[in-house]
């Protein structure tokens, strides 16, 4: 267990606040290789998972994006309301996942829990390989909540937004299965996250429609409508299994 202090808050977008954190137990820290880097945050009796948005040894700064909904949740109202000097502890961090350097096209899909982890493979590709072409697929609830994004010279950005009758993942779904074929399989990697609704679709389309090799695909469910952390949780294993136990029948 590490215990950092907030430093200050930045409203980033209507929904989404960057909590900058610091400390001693930053020290302790191993080197973050991965993008998708994550920590388990203790709030009270309960952990919730969040993912790192940056590490900055020099300034000895972490950086948490949180995903505001009102009074809902644990971690977003705790974000929404802290002060310099709150303190918040955390178990990690997790992670595996990082952007390959001889893909030809990289294949970013998320809604806004994905969003963190998007923003940092896309500042690692601009710091490793400013040249990498890059298609990403953003679900936001209108164009307000759209944020400026870390790209290469070769990024393209598209910004879905959730229509009134839309659940979270859908908007996003058709728009990737709407998209062109990304080239040739064997070139593209994936990075798909966001509501476990989307991913059975959108995994299919990956591995069946489009061909892409699975070890060039990081997909899964961050969450999932109706369900809070601890019950995806318990469930998510079981989710897999039938996802991948239907896709190989198909």
């Amino acid at each position: 267990m590490r215990t950092l202090t907030v430093v200050r808050t930045h409203r980033i977008a209507p929904s989404m606040v960057r909590v900058v954190l610091t400390g001693p137990d930053l020290d302790a820290l191993p080197d973050l290789t991965f993008t998708d880097h994550y920590v388990k945050l203790k709030l009270g009796d309960v952990t919730r998972t969040y993912t790192i948005r940056s590490l900055d040894r020099a300034a000895r700064e972490l950086a948490l994006d949180f995903v505001i909904h009102g009074d809902q949740g644990l971690a977003g109202p705790w974000a929404a309301a802290a002060q310099p000097g709150d303190a918040l502890s955390f178990v990690g961090p997790g992670g595996g996942w990082a952007p390959a350097p001889d893909a030809d096209l990289h294949l970013l899909v998320g809604d806004e829990s994905a969003l963190p982890a998007i923003a940092a493979a896309l500042e690692h590709l601009r710091a490793t390989r400013d040249d990498a072409r890059v298609e990403v697929y953003l679900e936001v609830a209108s164009a307000a909540e759209e944020q400026p994004l870390p790209t290469t010279v070769n990024t393209e950005v598209h910004w879905i937004h959730r229509g009134p009758d839309d659940g979270y993942g859908e908007a996003l779904t058709r728009a990737v299965l709407d998209a062109p074929a990304p080239g040739s399989p064997a070139s593209v990697e994936a990075f798909v996250h966001g509501n476990a609704d989307m991913v059975k679709p959108l995994r299919r389309h990956l591995f069946n429609d489009l061909g892409i090799p699975r070890d060039r695909v990081s997909i899964s469910g961050y969450w999932r409508s109706g369900m809070d952390e601890d019950g995806w949780q318990s469930s998510k294993r079981d989710f897999n299994a039938r996802m991948e136990a239907e896709q190989d029948a198909a």
